[in-house]
């Protein structure tokens, strides 16, 4: 099972200053929350390489990522834009999970297909981003996680474009996707029936520093005590 662990990280952005210490251990769908500006992208940055620690150490299944470029840590970022090429066809861009120079072997390109089948998408190979709506984009960025293979994945408000419907059904996928393999699932997210519907476990991020790492039942439970709105992270 993945395991992550951010020892006394520290970071300063402008005049901004962000500290972590966390660990997280096992698989499951971790939702990280909190207010607007508070860290959460920040963290993602930093687990995925994008920012480098000013001190401390990011450790992803006891390895030190220092030094290691974004491409070669072990997980997959999402980003709220799917991040999807929108010269490049459906399954080309699934693809690019496996070789992004596109060397692939007949059994590659029964992966992609495969991964396709698995979100959806069969028959969906040949159309281009742009002839998708938000959902089926949003299935052709998880198949291209599934093919990378990656024990880590890390959701930057995945769902937030997508109307009510759809939200509920990619969170489904999304879960159905997880306890088919031993992922981690990083999710970040301000809607708290989301998270109460899909999270294992709840991070809380708030200027700049951890405020609380649980079960999502201990969550809710000082949500509630606390007089908080139930939709409303």
């Amino acid at each position: 099972m993945p395991m992550i662990r951010l020892d006394s990280v520290e970071k300063a952005l402008g005049a901004r200053r962000f500290a972590y210490d966390l660990t997280l251990d096992g698989g499951g769908i971790v939702a990280v929350t909190g207010p607007s500006g508070s860290g959460k992208s920040t963290l993602f940055h930093l687990l995925a390489g994008f920012e480098t620690p000013d001190l401390g150490h990011v450790l992803i299944d006891g390895a030190d990522m220092a030094g290691v470029s974004p491409g070669e840590r072990p997980l997959t970022y999402i980003f709220q834009d799917h991040n999807l090429f929108a010269h490049l066809d459906v399954a080309t861009n699934v693809a690019i999970g496996i070789s992004p120079r596109l060397k692939l072997s007949a059994e590659d390109k029964d992966r992609v297909q495969a991964a396709l089948a698995r979100v959806g998408l069969t028959g969906f190979g040949r159309r281009m981003p742009q002839a998708l709506s938000g959902g089926e984009r949003q299935r052709v960025a998880f198949a291209r996680a599934m093919v990378r293979r990656r024990p880590l994945l890390l959701l930057d408000e995945p769902f937030a474009s997508l109307d009510e419907q759809l939200r509920r059904e990619m969170g489904d996928l999304l879960a159905e996707l997880r306890e088919a393999s031993d992922i981690m699932v990083l999710m970040i997210s301000h809607d708290a029936s989301e998270i109460a519907r899909l999270a294992d476990s709840v991070v809380t991020i708030d200027g700049g520093r951890i405020g609380f790492s649980g079960s999502t039942e201990e969550w809710l439970k000082r949500r509630q005590e606390r007089g908080h709105n139930y939709t409303q992270a």
